[in-house]
């Protein structure tokens, strides 16, 4: 092919591998299919205008977390496919997917789970909820807010791009060196690891930005640091790890492209480099990482141990304190996931020491949710379920996270199947179930009407019993020898554990249709789930104060906060009174007008970063000035924000008072 086109031929196909071929086929059918109903339904413009150039925190967080979703589609299906080949790749048997493949598949669960389901998912759920909570009209940037999204699902398409034309990585989902060097990874599989997360990583920095200068400067009147929700401060310690550790990352793939792209030696050992570079600083990111995610998810859980507890969250200023020594305990750590690599016995005895101590804050914590709970009107919903779950579960996996903080014992199974146990043990409970009661909680909030709670209860066990089948037995295995990255399994013994998970494996993905359908039959029947008051939950914080879903601007009045847990304190005080406050003198509001900046953006980073891969040089430069004088247009526009006249500000705010007045009626009978 001529240059004009890099290294990019039609050899890049893969017409002679069925599995990839056959699976890019069905995926692009299913997206005409898409496109078809969308065109059918003559939602284009619909879409376009609410969602694809919105700039209202609430809708790019629905797209964050519907992104998410269905990058969750796509790395299970990894997963499903790793396990099976596992089973049928014992003893004499080979399974079914090559070395190559599967050490595609292998990269690209782990970049694909960590960076594009469970990133957008938590990332999602902070652009929802925090200005609601905070009581603001939207985040400090909005227009800044809608390029993050984009550049990460920028990212996002690059990856799975690759499953069509070339490869992925067939490193980890860390590409250590020298593995990720040219000389053993010469094809373009490691370019595409590069490339997106460099995207997507320059998206959540952006949103990092955003979120800090939200919390610290954007706050309701009178809501002080320690009147903050803890969803709000655990956002905000997730993000000042986000700003110190994705600059480390972004960095660190920097020097491994240039490697790569130039003949740099930042990583050759041989040219006077050093592989061990590489593994410190992709792991003062890559610990920090599983606090940037934890966090969050902490603080859904104790917005749903208060809520449907029906009282406050037990030592509030200790659970503050106790996440903010997590925020610093966090870049302590590091050196725990390479004890083995000579580091010496002071050294490793620090580290250990310091991965030790920082299972007290979480263990504070976990009695914090204990305490909210005793003595409380307990409700166990299909949230209650999701936390009570994980309190079960995660003291399991913090425990063996000890195990490892040990520098001896880590000796032992260092590299072992034990700790790809450990770290589901503690990501799925600690992480996706959070996430999963997120989801359930704030989706009347977000659309209106509320998920079935028996279909949501379903899909729960699915994926508590599926977890501990998947992923219990690799304990064993990694005690028994069993390392990770396995492509095949000599000893026969095996067989029976490896098909224990990978029952497992299809009672999790039961758990996952599960969660489709219950979202298909609420639909269906969310005529009877109106959520008509905007409190289904008899709530604590302030999104409960708006109703279901809230208007753009949020609040037709900023409220005015007075205490801790301002909205159930004036919910409380107007059940008493049986009247709400006086009916306030209602303004005209400025809200940040609708922008196609980020979409147009992340076409020319998505069209630069291809052209990257496959050394389109003249490509990736169209790309890059076109993104850049994207840009330089938005920063010269004249027009920024369009006004919200008095009058509909009035009619909708007057709207909500008369339904408030209803139900405010309503609970002063019932109590």
């Amino acid at each position: 092919m001529s240059p004009i086109f890099g290294k990019l031929t039609w050899s890049a196909i893969p017409f002679q591998e069925p599995i990839p071929l056959i699976t890019s086929i069905v995926v692009i059918l299913a997206l005409a299919a898409v496109g078809l109903w969308i065109t059918k339904a003559k939602a284009w413009s619909f879409l376009w205008n609410e969602y694809i150039t919105s700039t209202d925190h609430k809708k790019i967080g629905i797209m964050y977390i519907v992104l998410g979703f269905v990058m969750l589609v796509r790395g299970f299906a990894d997963a499903i496919m790793m396990r099976a080949h596992q089973y049928f790749a014992v003893g004499q048997g080979q399974g079914y997917l090559t070395p190559e493949h599967y050490d595609q598949i292998f990269s690209a669960h782990g970049v694909i789970m960590i960076f594009f389901v469970a990133m957008p998912l938590v990332i999602g759920f902070m652009n929802f909820v925090v200005p609601l909570q905070l009581g603001v009209r939207d985040v400090a940037f909005p227009t800044l807010n809608n390029v993050s999204f984009w550049l990460t699902a920028s990212g996002a398409l690059l990856v799975n791009l690759s499953l069509f034309v070339g490869e992925f990585a067939r490193t980890g989902w860390l590409a250590f060196p020298p593995l990720s060097e040219k000389a053993f990874s010469p094809g373009v599989g490691v370019d595409y690891y590069l490339v997106a997360l460099q995207i997507s990583g320059v998206g959540t920095t952006l949103t990092a930005v955003n979120f800090i200068t939200t919390i610290l400067k954007i706050r309701a009147p009178g809501m002080s640091y320690l009147r903050m929700p803890v969803f709000c401060w655990t956002s905000l310690a997730s993000n000042l790890i986000m700003i110190a550790a994705f600059p480390v990352l972004t960095a660190t793939l920097a020097m491994l492209m240039l490697d790569r792209y130039l003949g740099f030696h930042f990583f050759t050992n041989d040219g006077g480099g050093n592989s061990m570079l590489y593994m410190n600083l992709i792991w003062v990111w890559g610990h920090p990482e599983v606090y940037i995610l934890v966090l969050p998810a902490f603080g859904i859980y104790s917005e749903i141990a208060s809520t449907f507890s029906g009282k406050p969250l037990f030592g509030y200023r200790s659970m503050v304190f106790a996440t903010l020594a997590i925020c610093i305990l966090s870049y302590t750590v590091w050196l725990h996931h390479f004890f083995t690599m000579g580091a010496g016995a002071d050294v490793n005895a620090v580290f250990g020491i310091a991965s030790m101590m920082i299972g007290i804050p979480t263990g504070v914590k976990m009695f914090n949710w204990l305490f909210t709970m005793y003595g409380g009107r307990v409700r166990f919903t299909v949230p209650m379920h999701y936390l009570i779950g994980f309190m079960l579960l995660f003291v399991g996996g913090g425990l063996t996270g000890v195990l490892l903080a040990i520098p001896p014992v880590d000796f032992v199974v260092h590299n072992s199947l034990f700790l790809v146990a450990h770290f589901h043990h503690v990501i799925i409970p600690g992480v996706v179930f959070a996430i999963l009661a997120g989801y359930t909680y704030w989706f009347p909030k977000a659309f209106g009407f509320t998920l079935d709670e028996r279909l949501g209860k379903a899909a729960f066990w699915c994926w508590f019993v599926g977890f501990n089948l998947a992923f219990m037995p690799s304990y064993l295995l990694g005690f028994w020898g069993g390392t990770r990255r396995m492509q095949h399994i000599s000893d026969p013994s095996w067989k029976p554990w490896l098909g224990i998970e990978l029952i497992g494996a299809f009672v999790i993905a039961l758990g996952v249709a599960l969660l489709a359908w219950q979202l298909i039959y609420s639909i269906r029947t969310r005529d009877r789930r109106r959520d008509v008051t905007g409190d289904p939950w008899d709530g604590r914080t302030l999104e409960w104060l708006t109703l279901s879903p809230p208007p753009h601007y949020n609040f037709a009045v900023l409220p005015d906060v007075h205490g801790e847990e301002a909205y159930w304190h004036r919910k409380q005080r107007a059940i008493e009174r049986e009247e709400l406050i006086p009916e306030p003198d209602y303004q005209p509001i400025e809200m940040p007008l609708n922008t196609p900046t980020g979409v147009i953006v992340a076409f020319f980073a998505s069209l630069c970063g291809f052209a990257i891969i496959w050394y389109i040089w003249w490509l990736a430069m169209v790309g890059l000035v076109g993104a850049f004088a994207v840009l330089v247009w938005y920063a010269w526009r004249d027009e920024h924000e369009h006004i919200i006249p008095v009058e509909e500000v009035r009619e909708n705010a007057r709207e909500r008072r008369r339904i408030r007045m209803e139900n405010l009626h309503q609970l002063s009978q019932s109590t």
